[in-house]
């Protein structure tokens, strides 16, 4: 077990563990439980799971799963592509689908490393250099947070900048202080994360792709993931006729 430390310059992605965020009501979606979905035949949970055993610089530490339904079979993938039984699966704490928020706070409660990565379950193509880059973004600002912030081309020279607070890297030590915020009630992942010593790192869509941090929340979404997806292999296959 690694000891939790307030210093981040000399930890790598070994001191890191990786939360996939899974525990979600599904409203926009019908009310299904959306990381079981599936994209090209492969629940949207594998993709993301599989995203996060590939990150550059890995591996991580540990990997966690935050679910409130469907327990068994999320543990059942988890076991799949980990050593049986290395990914437990965390419900919320909190009752009635709290948000993401209430997952965050399972992981942090149960994370054995100095810092907890959380990514949603419905966003299947994040960067492999996340993690790496949200490292690098905390050691260099001594912060406790590191989100991501995107940059998209909406039209002919003009840009969007979005935060991203789902998909975030942090310090073990925010725990008590996000308790504290669930327990008067808050559950805005942004307003918790706006209390938060903060670094915002820049993933533009000039270098990743407009596909980089797209998510299913809606069927429609999903159906859009997939034809980008046909798109993009039929891209390929002409490339190489």
């Amino acid at each position: 077990m690694v000891t939790p430390s307030a210093n981040s310059a000399a930890l790598t992605l070994s001191h890191v563990t990786g939360l996939l965020l899974a525990g979600g009501r599904g409203s926009r979606m019908g009310g299904v439980d959306k990381g079981l979905q599936m994209l090209n035949g492969v629940p949207l949970a594998q993709h993301a799971l599989q995203r996060l055993l590939a990150q550059q610089g890995g591996p991580l530490g540990a990997v966690r799963v935050n679910a409130n339904r469907h327990i068994a079979r999320y543990q059942a993938l988890a076991d799949q592509l980990l050593d049986v039984g290395s990914a437990p699966v965390l419900a919320d704490s909190l009752p009635d689908f709290a948000g993401p928020l209430a997952g965050v706070a399972a992981g942090l409660a149960q994370c054995q490393t100095p810092l907890l990565l959380t990514v949603p379950c419905d966003s299947p193509r994040f960067p492999l250099d996340l993690a790496q880059r949200l490292l690098q973004g905390l050691q260099v600002s001594g912060a406790d947070l590191a989100m991501v912030q995107t940059r998209q081309q909406v039209a002919p020279g003009q840009w969007q900048s979005a935060k991203q607070p789902v998909f975030c890297l942090m310090k073990v030590s925010v725990a008590a202080g996000l308790d504290a915020f669930l327990a008067d009630g808050g559950r805005k992942i942004g307003a918790w994360a706006a209390e938060q010593t903060v670094v915002v790192v820049l993933f533009d869509e000039a270098d990743y792709g407009p596909a980089a941090f797209a998510n299913a929340n809606t069927q429609d979404d999903l159906d859009g993931l997939a034809a980008r997806d046909v798109g993009h292999q039929q891209t390929k296959n002409t490339e190489h006729e």
